[in-house]
């Protein structure tokens, strides 16, 4: 028995930041000194190192578990399901509801339930549940899934991956431009073709690594310091998925059976345009073979890192054709991964 992909949906907030919008904000270093450069040229080395020229962050009134219910409704209507079919909803997130200004999570209840609620799904069957596992996330709750399915525990699955990141950056820091807001959704149920989940491979590391993102304080001083932001180690982050996410995929292409050379797509976590393809090189390298063009669609220039989101988002736009140059055939071999907070790493290969 395989795994099928039958219903996939997004949800891209409508405000669009651009990097210009940055060039009034005070960025500082670590210890709080002011950089010696102007925020100008700040901004064009963040562009050539993460490849971000836009974000979207998601409007004011809306949280996390809203922007979810969207991309939920979409991934119903088109795998064309009734809602009281689903076994389990499982949403994958790391900061919960954040209201705009407001410096408390809220995941009480859990976001998977407000999701079911917003859906009106009565059936108490229908179990919601939420996951931490940082931006690998949603491709965890889709191994979840597979599990449920194949155990014979669930027949159909909805696997949300959602987040405002926009709510819990430090506008002093220079990352802050990284993040956005975003929400991807997808059912999951058996498949009765070829088409499917193939193989996968997943693992933490939770030594020195444990500890690459973290919450901390401003890096103004000014401001109170029990109030906590996302921060991160970012070279070390580098370093680590350089090493550990092609070791990954080729770990998980291998249980498959299939070949590189089988690969038609790469479905990569949408961080840093830089370390993607630095990613996607070592992974080639391994079987010492040369990258194939276009192998590796990406939206990060214009929808930034929306941590879970990222991947179903990317997933949902390409098979809708709205990645430039990039399209994908029926049987077409595809590779999905992810590496974040955790640290946590996984993938899957799936035959479209």
């Amino acid at each position: 028995m395989k795994i099928k992909i039958t219903g996939i949906g997004s949800y891209i907030p409508e405000k669009k930041i651009s990097n210009t919008d940055f060039g009034d904000h005070t960025f500082l270093n670590e210890d709080g000194t002011a950089f010696k450069y102007p925020n100008d040229v700040i901004i064009n080395k963040f562009k050539g190192i993460t490849g971000i020229e836009h974000r979207r962050y998601a409007e004011d009134h809306y949280s996390s578990s809203d922007l979810a219910f969207f991309a939920a409704k979409k991934a119903i209507d088109n795998a064309a399901i009734d809602p009281e079919t689903i076994d389990y909803i499982i949403f994958a997130h790391n900061f919960g509801d954040v209201k705009k200004g407001a410096i408390q999570s809220d995941m009480l209840p859990s976001l998977a339930t407000r999701v079911k609620h917003k859906l009106q799904i009565k059936n108490p069957k229908c179990v919601a549940y939420d996951i931490l596992f940082g931006c690998p996330g949603w491709i965890e709750g889709v191994l979840q899934a597979n599990a449920f399915i194949k155990s014979g525990m669930a027949k159909r699955c909805l696997v949300i991956g959602s987040e405002t990141l926009s709510r819990v950056v430090d506008a002093h820091d220079r990352d802050s431009m990284i993040y956005s807001d975003g929400a991807g959704a997808s059912i999951l149920e058996a498949s009765d073709d070829e088409s499917g989940l193939l193989s996968y491979e997943s693992g933490t590391y939770a030594m020195d690594e444990a500890n690459y993102l973290f919450f901390g304080k401003s890096y103004n001083s000014e401001l109170d310091p029990d109030t906590r932001y996302i921060k991160m180690h970012g070279r070390k982050i580098y370093e680590f998925a350089l090493t550990n996410v092609p070791a990954a995929m080729k770990t998980c292409l291998d249980k498959s059976g299939l070949g590189i050379d089988d690969v038609k797509k790469i479905l990569i976590h949408q961080a840093n345009e830089k370390m993607d393809e630095a990613i996607i090189h070592r992974f080639y390298k391994l079987y010492d073979k040369s990258v194939p063009q276009d192998i590796m669609p990406m939206s990060i220039h214009e929808l930034g890192n929306s941590s879970v989101a990222t991947v179903p988002t990317l997933f949902d736009l390409l098979i809708r054709g709205e990645i430039k140059d990039q399209n994908i055939n029926k049987g077409d071999i595809l590779l999905f991964a992810s590496v974040g907070a955790g640290m946590n790493v996984n993938a899957f290969i799936y035959r479209y």
